[in-house]
């Protein structure tokens, strides 16, 4: 049952034309795809740029799973009345996509998932969340000084990175963490969720895999296909699971070049 005194999601909008609504993966926000989101927008389309719950300038609730995060995407579709809107999501966004996909197949356009996979994953980001409890970005002043604090327990520049998008300065010259990060650390479990082994789609869907990352093996297209049989899945080369930062030319193309056509 759908939560009716929920808030919307937070959203930046660009440019005007068919509807195209992104969401983002976990510990991301809408800025992560402010750059290919303009793009897009110059070809046509109204891109919404989506922060999920917990994330970003979106609301923050205690409940963070599949059956509200779907709920908060229709709600937002149905409030704007966006008609027919497309739909990408990288990572816990695409995993979002699959499930509206299934639930949702009326008012949609096209389907664009970005290396996620409809299986289950077990929780894999323990270690960004030791150090975002463990670094208290409330006493210090620099990025530069939480880079430093935060490298210990994630040592990995472009993870830390990707994490340290999510510092806000406060009034008083230091910083916060925008997402919630108790909220979300408990529910690791709940986003590896994998769709229903009964579940089928007929909706035209493109899956996007970096060459270099685990997410989507090949051992996953039969799932894939199995559950979206008019799926087409890609390969993004040189690119991780970050593949729209690490490869965002290719993405913009592959992605539009489905959309239109």
């Amino acid at each position: 049952m759908a939560h009716t005194d929920t808030p919307l999601l937070h959203s930046i909008v660009l440019g005007q034309g068919r509807p195209l609504v992104i969401m983002h993966g976990f510990l991301g926000m809408a800025d992560n795809w402010i750059t290919l989101g303009r793009r897009w927008a110059r070809d046509g389309l109204e891109v919404h740029l989506l922060d999920l719950r917990n994330h970003g300038k979106s609301f923050r609730d205690d409940r963070f799973d599949y059956d509200v995060l779907t709920e908060d995407l229709d709600r937002y579709i149905r409030h704007y009345h966006l008609d027919h809107p497309h739909i990408l999501g990288h990572s816990l966004g695409g995993k979002i996509a699959m499930f509206d996909a299934i639930g949702h197949p009326e008012n949609r356009g096209k389907y664009v998932v970005l290396d996620i996979a409809p299986k289950y994953y077990p929780p894999r980001h323990e270690f960004i969340f030791k150090g975002l409890r463990e670094v208290d970005p409330g006493k210090y002043t620099s990025r530069q000084e939480v880079d430093r604090a935060l490298r210990p327990y994630i040592p990995q520049d472009h993870i830390r990175r990707f994490v340290m998008k999510n510092l806000q300065r406060t009034s008083k010259g230091n910083f916060r963490w925008k997402l919630n990060r108790e909220v979300l650390e408990k529910s690791m479990e709940a986003i590896g969720r994998a769709l229903p082994e009964d579940a089928v789609s007929l909706k035209e869907i493109l899956f996007l895999k970096g060459s270099l990352s685990d997410y989507i093996g090949a051992e996953d297209y039969r799932m894939i296909e199995e559950i979206f049989p008019l799926a087409v899945i890609g390969e993004i080369p040189g690119a991780g699971h970050w593949l729209h930062a690490e490869q965002p030319d290719m993405v913009y193309e592959m992605v539009l070049d489905f959309l239109m056509n």
